[in-house]
């Protein structure tokens, strides 16, 4: 119930959405005419970052105008999120929102717009498995199943830091509490960025993060991978062990990363954002960022993307209520 990226659905899509590529290929369109702003809705340094960048970079050198990523951090992401869904539709202020804001709506009471009618959902970019990730000074626990036995046998001793009340590295510590009957201090951040840093620099225990943020600390010998999550191990680290290895077949819980763009932003433009996202997702550049980062791109888009992000609102509804998570 809580892969939040089934991969039979995710391919399924991306066939749906084929059609709505080789129309968005004739579309007529000078755009873009001028740069474009993707407003990124956590600070630098976080997992969206990490593919809104390269992203940007691939943009602006296939179509020769910049792409200037505008963070906008504060209230697990959903402060950026209703700059973004009141900006001018033009065409030229985008969104990269991720996984959270499908769960924001069942963690914030009131949200000053609405993910499903002030946003338009135009493309899915990247899917990262979560990790759970320590700070190897703080813990010293050498493998997962050493770290588990420390946690049951230390309850509200150690903490864990997230992007934000709400967000998903926040319900992935909350879902494994509940599948491990363990308890972890939650530590909320403004983005993931700060609560990585803060993990590096030994003020927080652990995290559970999304691999994109995560893997260059994790090479660099920063903090600690002690599990991914899921039913298979990453390629981009194959040694850290995968949840189902570790006695936890469904702790299945992935990041994924999309744009959108606000209401009543011109069709022509939609489809242009979507083509040319796409172009720049599928370089050899960027490509190889992704596989540095364990991050697949689906290739979902248009009302495939939109059924999918539906699908997620109701997903993490059911975890939240579940999990009896709650904003810190």
């Amino acid at each position: 119930m809580t892969d939040s990226l089934n991969r039979r659905d995710i391919l399924r899509a991306a066939v749906a959405g084929a059609a709505l590529y080789g129309t968005a290929g004739h579309a007529q369109s000078t755009w873009p005419s001028k740069p474009v702003t993707m407003i990124v809705p956590f600070p630098a340094g976080g997992g969206t970052d990490a593919f809104a960048r390269p992203m940007s970079a691939q943009f602006a050198r296939l179509t020769g105008k910049s792409m200037v990523i505008d963070n906008r951090g504060g209230a697990g992401g959903t402060l950026g999120a209703g700059i973004a869904a009141k900006a001018a539709p033009d065409g030229y202020t985008l969104f990269m929102g991720a996984v959270h804001h499908t769960i924001a709506p069942s963690m914030y009471p009131k949200l000053d717009y609405n993910i499903e009618t002030d946003l338009i959902p135009l493309i899915l970019v990247a899917s990262v498995p979560q990790v759970v990730v320590v700070n190897p000074k703080r813990v010293t626990a050498a493998t997962f199943p050493e770290f588990l036995a420390q946690v049951k046998a230390n309850p509200a001793k150690l903490n864990y830091g997230s992007a934000g009340g709400g967000t998903s590295h926040h319900l992935a510590g909350e879902l494994f509490k509940q599948q491990t009957k363990t308890f972890i201090t939650h530590i909320p951040y403004r983005g993931a960025g700060p609560a990585l840093n803060d993990l590096i620099a030994g003020q927080v225990d652990m995290m559970f993060d999304g691999l994109g943020s995560s893997a260059a600390h994790i090479k660099g010998g920063r903090i600690k991978a002690l599990m991914v999550s899921g039913n298979k191990r990453s390629p981009a680290f194959p040694d850290v062990p995968c949840a189902a290895e570790m006695g936890l077949p469904d702790y299945n819980v992935t990041t994924w990363y999309g744009v959108w763009a606000p209401k009543g932003t011109p069709t022509d433009a939609q489809a242009r954002a979507i083509e040319e996202i796409r172009k720049a997702v599928s370089t050899d550049e960027a490509k190889a960022v992704w596989a540095s980062q364990g991050a697949e791109f689906a290739n979902v888009t248009g009302p495939q993307f939109d059924a999918f992000v539906k699908g997620e609102i109701r997903k993490w509804a059911a975890v939240v209520k579940a999990s009896g998570a709650k904003l810190d």
